[in-house]
């Protein structure tokens, strides 16, 4: 049953220069479209509820679009412009007011009467029946379903599939266009520049401090990402961009008054390049990515906290990638270094004993040919492997309150040591037992 009128789609459609709908078109956009009405005014009429009240406000309306995960609305508009008179009242003290407009008693009763609004129509029809949808005109069939499914869709879309689904004149453009205003434009020039620029830190920080906490700046929300996008993507070589990259997206993270759940699937991508891509800069310090990798497990600790809620594959997904890479025996140690931090960002304890204890046995034989390379720069960066897994598996420690022995002797230390290695590989278990955590050793020995 269909209480929203197609027609009123259909004259919707008229109105942008739409003129070639179909009644199939028409009555399922009209069903789509009393649906979202609908669940907006049902989370909105809870809000109501909630807040004790039996009058619907706006900003019941804004706050149900936000649990529906839709970016809410900020103000509106009309097509006809105000006009402001003003008169004194005295010296000094103007008034201004809006001016009604004059209507020509005689024009208006011989102007043609408007058209009459057509009139709300109902209709019905099985979509299912005990679950199998009945061959009816309301229906969709499985062709019209896969001639869907061909339609080539947005602007760099493949024209061949367009074709195979007879429609190879498609021309699909915007009918809204994003308009920002000259200030807007300037504000995101001049805090783009002040990023890149560096030769003025102050210029920066100050750049930074208006990201993070100005508000009104959520128009300029896909800019930023975009412009994040691709200097992330140009610029690998250059570990000053990378990282300025990544202080805007910390930046856009933490400013309260900006709704940036929508573009949190763009920002990712980003931030995992400078995680564990597999080369960054060109500089004399060979180490200095490490820094880069630090930041960027961060920024990732800080979206799974705050965005996980709404995107329940969220963790699961970068768990997978993270693990996925620290496996991987061809990718360089830089790689494996971002995943194995990555990995504790985005659980903590009961992760890495989940994913990283049960793998450093395999991942020993990479740990070895590190340290047997002849390239000091190779031997280094095993090194800072090696420091990381020794940090990660600290924390295995603290979540287990192993309870504090009184001392080893000299044989149970090197039963203990002999366990821990078979467990964990040679490499980790005598850095272990070298830096005298006992109480660590025995956790990881215990745990199962």
């Amino acid at each position: 049953m269909s209480v929203w009128n197609p027609e009123n789609i259909r004259d919707v459609a008229e109105s942008v220069g739409i003129n070639s709908l179909t009644d199939d078109v028409v009555d399922n956009f009209a069903r789509d479209v009393e649906y979202r009405i609908s669940q907006v005014l049902e989370e909105a009429l809870k809000f109501m509820r909630h807040a004790k009240r039996t009058v619907l406000t706006t900003q019941d309306v804004s706050n149900a679009l936000r649990a529906l995960d839709v970016e809410p609305l900020y103000g509106y508009e009309t097509a006809r412009p105000l006009k402001f008179g003003e008169a004194t009242l005295g010296p000094g003290q103007p008034l201004f007011y809006v001016e009604d407009d004059e209507v020509d008693f005689e024009k208006m009763i011989n102007a043609p009467l408007p058209r009459v609004p057509r009139e709300i129509s109902f209709t019905a029809h099985w979509l299912a029946v005990e679950g199998v949808q009945p061959t009816i005109a309301q229906n969709p069939t499985s062709a019209d379903s896969r001639n869907l499914e061909l339609v080539s869709k947005g602007p760099n879309a493949n024209a061949n599939l367009a074709a195979m689904s007879g429609n190879e004149n498609v021309n699909v453009k915007p009918l809204v266009k994003h308009i920002l205003s000259k200030e807007l434009q300037l504000y995101f020039e001049k805090v783009c520049s002040a990023f890149l620029d560096e030769s003025n830190e102050e210029f920066r920080t100050s750049a930074f401090s208006s990201l993070k906490e100005d508000p009104g700046l959520h128009q300029l929300v896909p800019y930023f990402v975009q412009f994040i996008s691709e200097k992330v993507t140009h610029n690998l070589k250059d570990l000053f961009v990378l990282t300025q990259m990544m202080r805007m997206t910390e930046a856009l993270i933490q400013n309260k008054t900006l709704y940036v759940d929508p573009y949190i699937a763009s920002l990712i991508p980003a931030v995992l390049t400078c995680l564990i891509g597999k080369q960054f800069g060109n500089t004399a310090d060979p180490l200095e990515h490490f820094s880069l990798r630090d930041l960027a497990a961060s920024l990732i600790n800080m979206i799974v906290r705050k965005y996980s809620h709404s995107s329940h594959t969220l963790r699961p997904r970068l768990a997978r990638t993270f693990l996925k890479n620290f496996l991987d025996p061809g990718k360089p140690f830089g790689t494996h270094y971002g995943a194995i931090i990555g990995i504790q960002s985005i659980g903590g304890p009961e992760v890495i004993r989940q994913l990283i204890l049960p793998n450093l046995s395999t991942y020993e034989t990479v740990l070895r040919d590190g340290f047997a390379d002849e390239s000091a720069v190779r031997k280094m960066e095993a090194e800072k492997v090696v420091s990381v897994i020794f940090a990660v598996l600290m924390t295995v420690q603290n979540d287990e309150k192993v309870p504090a022995t009184n001392g080893f002797s000299e044989q149970g230390l090197l039963e203990l040591k002999e366990k821990l290695a078979s467990k964990i590989g040679g490499v980790v278990a005598g850095r272990i037992v070298e830096a005298g955590q006992v109480r660590l050793a025995k956790a990881i020995v215990d745990s199962s």
